[in-house]
């Protein structure tokens, strides 16, 4: 494949590539016919053959190049342009010890890539030069593990939320990078004016909590000062004590605050030890790099983590509201107390039947929940009536379930809320369309409305009542079956029979206040309701329906079921 026929940013790193290859003749000659074609993309061939040059030795040419290639990126404005320009820049200022302009090249193209999305182009093009052999000026033992500290970093910024992680991530690469023996990397809590660790390589990753100032770390970042001490015992700010209580020696120290985009200190490095000698202005300067990646990718973490525990915090609160307007209409109407938190149970067995997500049985239990608020508008005389309704007291109480529309919408309607809204507020629709209020036909319901309306008959007559008895069990799947495609979806009709019987003894138990016993559980577990009906009309298992009729009935009564 010839340059014509890539894309651009495989052009790029094809040629990266032939050139870390050493296949210098090949590689000029396919960035020239490259730059031949596309006239565009001169920078992109310049900063190639920037780089191209030097791995060959021709630095001051090298130097010529890139020169040209920034300018034409600059003033073309293109955001792979410029990345590359600023990697190959600061790889060739790394590889010749210009350590402070090597960490402005890199930071400048990270950061583009980012508010660019470019990320994953810089990201590949770091690894790639990162992982040259060598050059002029150039050895992979002296210049390799930096670049690719900063790039696992770099990776780190934009994929992990987790801090924990995070951290864990930021402290073993520093201490990679850095040559040393441990790396800690401490946050400050402003709230409670403490530093303190999540990590700390070497001696587990147990919490470490400090006031604020105490020690090396604290004087760090209350003062904002890089400290950087060839022997710790010899200076009096450094605590002896974990020295003393772990048996570990402290010899050399770099502490570095950590900053945020706006310039404020969230924490900061103690890295300890360096393997062979003295943390050097080198070795600050590669940390301040660092610390830079990872002020960014730190402060989004905590922001990730507290926006987290805000809407878990939400979610507590807006379940706990519900659970007191569905408990307002227990109170109201002590003949169906409980009827909202059993259906909720049908529902989500029916639900799990369907594998639906955990997001989704969330909404269809919280629409369970509040499927009957409306009743909160229907009069105490009608509500709470012991007797057989009239045609017009039943008109009256049917309009619950557009109150229940009614006082739903005016909650704010976000998209999960909507959705529970018109779950709620179908649950009395039929699907042949003969339902109310809205006479919705088919799967114009929402296929939440479709498993409520099941589970909302289904309770309804086999709960008891003070003005009747439980309705058979037999009658009841009767009724259940024959209402598939007219009352029921017959797909949710079908899941709903097939549930273990176990599982529907499990909600029996929150109403009879009963212990299922284990003989029981395992005939139950083995069969469903379509199970259950043929037994029960040929006469067959009847130790299946014994064991169905001792919590269907109540303890203690033998009633036919």
């Amino acid at each position: 494949m010839n340059g014509c026929e890539m894309s651009l940013q495989d052009f790029i790193l094809s040629s990266v590539k032939d050139i870390s290859e050493k296949k210098y003749d090949e590689s000029e000659w396919l960035i020239k016919e490259h730059r031949s074609i596309y006239k565009n993309d001169s920078s992109i061939c310049l900063s190639l053959l920037a780089l191209l040059e030097y791995m060959k030795g021709n630095f001051n040419l090298s130097l010529h190049y890139l020169d040209d290639a920034k300018f034409l990126a600059d003033n073309g404005n293109a955001p792979v342009d410029i990345i590359l320009n600023e990697v190959v820049t600061g790889f060739i200022n790394y590889a010749e010890k210009n350590n402070s302009l090597y960490t402005i090249n890199y930071n400048k193209a990270k950061k583009l890539a980012q508010s660019k999305k470019e990320l994953p182009f810089f990201t590949k093009i770091t690894e790639l030069i990162a992982a040259y052999p060598g050059g002029s000026n150039y050895t992979a033992s002296a210049q390799k593990d930096p670049l690719v500290a900063l790039v696992k970093i770099g990776q780190a910024v934009g994929a992990e939320k987790n801090i924990k992680k995070l951290i864990h991530t930021i402290a073993e690469e520093t201490k990679f990078a850095m040559k040393s023996d441990r790396c800690t990397v401490f946050l400050y809590d402003k709230d409670t004016n403490e530093i303190y660790s999540i990590v700390a390589l070497g001696l587990g990753s147990e919490e470490l909590r400090l006031p604020a100032g105490k020690g090396l770390v604290g004087y760090s970042i209350m003062n904002g000062e890089t400290i950087n001490i060839r022997e710790a015992y010899d200076d009096p700010r450094f605590n002896r004590d974990v020295d003393l209580s772990t048996g570990y020696r402290t010899k050399t120290i770099l502490c570095m605050p950590i900053k945020n985009i706006n310039n404020e200190i969230i924490g900061a490095f103690q890295v300890l030890n360096k393997n062979d000698g003295y943390f050097t202005r080198e070795d600050e300067d590669l940390l301040m790099a660092i610390a830079s990646s990872a002020g960014i990718s730190l402060e989004n973490a905590q922001l990730f983590e507290k926006q987290n525990k805000m809407i878990e915090e939400q979610k507590v609160i807006l379940d706990s509201f519900i659970d007191a307007l569905s408990t307002s209409i227990d109170a109201r109407d002590k003949i169906t107390s409980g009827h909202s938190t059993r259906v909720r149970m049908y529902s989500i067995l029916i639900a799990k039947e369907f594998n639906l997500s955990e997001n989704e049985i969330s909404i269809l239990e919280k629409a369970a929940a509040l499927h009957d608020i409306g009743k909160i508008g229907i009069k105490d005389s009608v509500l709470q009536k012991e007797g057989k309704l009239t045609q017009e007291e039943y008109k009256h109480i049917q309009e619950h379930v557009e109150i229940t529309h009614h006082i739903l919408e005016k909650v704010h309607m976000s998209d999960e809320f909507v959705k529970i809204t018109e779950i709620a507020c179908s649950h009395h629709e039929k699907y042949d369309g003969s339902g109310y209020y809205r006479h919705l036909k088919g799967e114009e319901i929402p296929f939440g409305g479709r498993i409520l309306a099941v589970s909302d008959v289904f309770d309804a007559i086999t709960s008891k009542r003070h003005y009747r008895d439980k309705m058979s069990i037999q009658k009841v799947i009767e009724i259940i079956q024959n209402g598939a495609g007219s009352h029921f979806d017959p797909a949710v009709v079908d899941k709903f029979l097939h549930i273990p019987l176990n599982k529907i003894v499990d909600v029996f138990l929150t109403e009879n206040h009963l212990t299922l016993d284990m003989k029981d559980n395992e005939i139950l577990s083995k069969y469903n309701f379509t199970d259950l009906y043929t037994a029960i009309t040929c006469g067959k298992l009847k130790k299946l329906a014994a064991a169905f009729n001792k919590y269907y009935v109540g303890a203690g009564e033998n009633e036919d079921i």
